[in-house]
């Protein structure tokens, strides 16, 4: 397959040729979840974070937030129109947080109760009860024009972003133009072609000349590319050991999943396998240096606790907290008992994910010196989604710019949260602490209280306290650019979904005659 799209002389000049995945089967539509991990690129949101995660306007010219801390009153520009040349007003504004409220997609707006224009350029974002953390959803809830969307808007969509579709080869490429009728800084590149191809198709492309820049896992970020540049973006897109906390007692979600692990309820082992862990060797032997290690969710974040730090690699440390519990290797075959039950169970992973193999191989070597038995297995996502995720260990990966997933991931869950607390994990303490954050009067005022839900000194939901998850590594983004190409400085990125890369496309620019 051929990846020559446009001429030499124009590629040079202004057109890129990506290799860095991010299609969405499900199309381009911020409504069912397009931008939440990413740059949304074909629309705009109301706000955004620039290279140092500090909020900046976009859509919004201001914002404030009412005294009861309930209505968000947003007034957007008045220069903003869409690809299509419809302006762009407060109406469109308020349909998108309707429409994506009501819309069952990837996007969890329950905590708006309405949104409403009340002029041609203000909104009234209303919610259900104080929330500091709905900022985010303005910050990646890309606007979508009201009298334009339909239910085929994903595969053509129209926005008010920098660039605009112009074709799109499901499974094979997608071209992109700069959209003409932007508001904000003009990108200099003026053609974007993404390729989605797998992984070794895009490697040849980019060997070959025909791609400028190319997203590849760790263990293949130490080769050379001629006339490319390793590029490393640091992230918080994070690796970790999600535990059932509730035992096995026969329980079954509404739709029928099974609850619980009587293994990995017990405290002990979820402290012990924390201890245990090598990170630092993770983050050599499985992410080729190419990471750090990772204590909680949101390391390195103003919202991180570092109390909740610890010395791991701990061989002794595990093995003295599964004695204290009663966890002993009483017929000498190398794996430790309680009451009859052997200090056994099984890792799931994705099947496709090579480095979530790698550590979830890894991890079970590190434990059977302690005496706990880690059965590595791949299975597929959907069945792991739908069948196992409450019962089994699962290597999940999150990572987001909001303390929010703090709260979805820790917070007493309901009766069928799939991935979010897939654990069941329940401390009323942490409760009090994640739902006062939410209801803080600020931003600032919030970030004890987040916090302290990691651990206050005497409870938490990290390894100091609970050790809800044993999580391992935070990776590194990284790309193979083009010598060319100056992309600027990249923001610390998400977990790995979409074009997190391009948040900041308006500052590349070829620097080669």
């Amino acid at each position: 397959m051929s990846f020559a799209l446009v001429s030499p002389a124009l590629a040079v000049k202004d057109t890129l040729v990506l290799a860095v995945g991010g299609e969405s089967a499900e199309g381009y539509d911020p409504i069912l979840g397009w931008g939440v991990y990413g740059n949304p690129l074909f629309q705009s949101t109301l706000l955004k974070r620039d290279a140092k995660l500090q909020i900046i306007p976009d859509l919004a010219e201001s914002w404030s937030l009412s005294d009861d801390r309930i209505t968000w009153t947003v007034t957007i520009r008045k220069d903003a129109v869409f690809s299509d040349g419809t302006p762009l007003r407060a109406s469109d504004v308020a349909f998108t947080f309707n429409k994506a409220l009501v819309a069952g997609g990837n996007i969890d707006l329950t905590p708006l109760d309405r949104a409403d224009a009340t002029g041609d350029f203000t909104v009234a974002l209303t919610l259900k009860e104080p929330d500091i953390t709905f900022m985010q959803h303005m910050i990646t809830l890309g606007i979508v024009p009201e009298k334009g969307y339909t239910p085929q808007y994903g595969r053509n969509p129209i926005g008010s972003g920098p660039y605009k579709l112009v074709r799109w080869d499901e499974g094979q490429q997608m071209i992109v133009e700069a959209n003409d009728l932007y508001y904000g800084e003009k990108p200099a590149i003026k053609r974007l072609v993404f390729l989605f191809s797998g992984e070794d198709a895009a490697l040849a492309a980019a060997r070959a000349g025909q791609a400028d820049v190319l997203g590849v896992p760790s263990n293949l970020a130490g080769q050379a590319i001629p006339g490319m540049r390793l590029h490393v973006v640091k992230s918080v897109d994070n690796r970790g050991l999600m535990f059932p906390t509730v035992p096995d007692e026969g329980k079954k979600t509404p739709k029928g999943v099974r609850i619980g692990n009587t293994v990995t309820a017990d405290p002990a082992i979820r402290k012990a396998v924390n201890y245990a862990i090598n990170r630092e060797l993770l983050v050599s032997g499985v992410l080729d240096g190419y990471g750090n290690p990772a204590f909680g969710v949101v390391d390195n974040l103003p919202w991180d606790n570092p109390a909740i730090r610890f010395k791991d690699n701990d061989p002794d440390k595990a093995r003295a907290i599964l004695d204290a519990a009663g966890w002993k290797d009483s017929d000498g075959d190398g794996v430790r008992e309680k009451n009859g039950l052997k200090a056994e169970f099984t890792i799931v992973y994705n099947a496709k994910d090579s480095l979530r193999q790698g550590l979830a191989l890894a991890v079970s070597d590190m434990l059977r010196p302690v005496g706990i038995t880690a059965i590595p297995r791949g299975e597929n996502w959907d069945r792991i989604k739908t069948e196992l995720t409450h019962s089994n260990v699962v290597v999940y990966g999150f990572g987001d710019h909001s303390p929010l997933e703090m709260y979805k991931l820790y917070h007493t869950p309901g009766p069928e949260p799939m991935y979010w607390n897939a654990g069941f994990y329940s401390n009323p303490v942490v409760d009090g602490y994640l739902e006062q954050a939410r209801a803080a009067e600020s931003f600032d005022a919030s970030l004890p209280l987040w916090q302290k839900a990691q651990w206050d000194g005497t409870t938490g939901f990290t390894t100091p306290g609970d050790a809800a998850w044993a999580w391992m590594v935070n990776l590194d983004h990284t790309y193979f650019v083009n010598t060319c190409l100056d992309v600027g400085q990249s923001q610390m990125e998400p977990h790995g979904h979409g074009w997190p890369i391009t948040a900041n496309i308006h500052q590349w620019k070829w620097i080669c005659n």
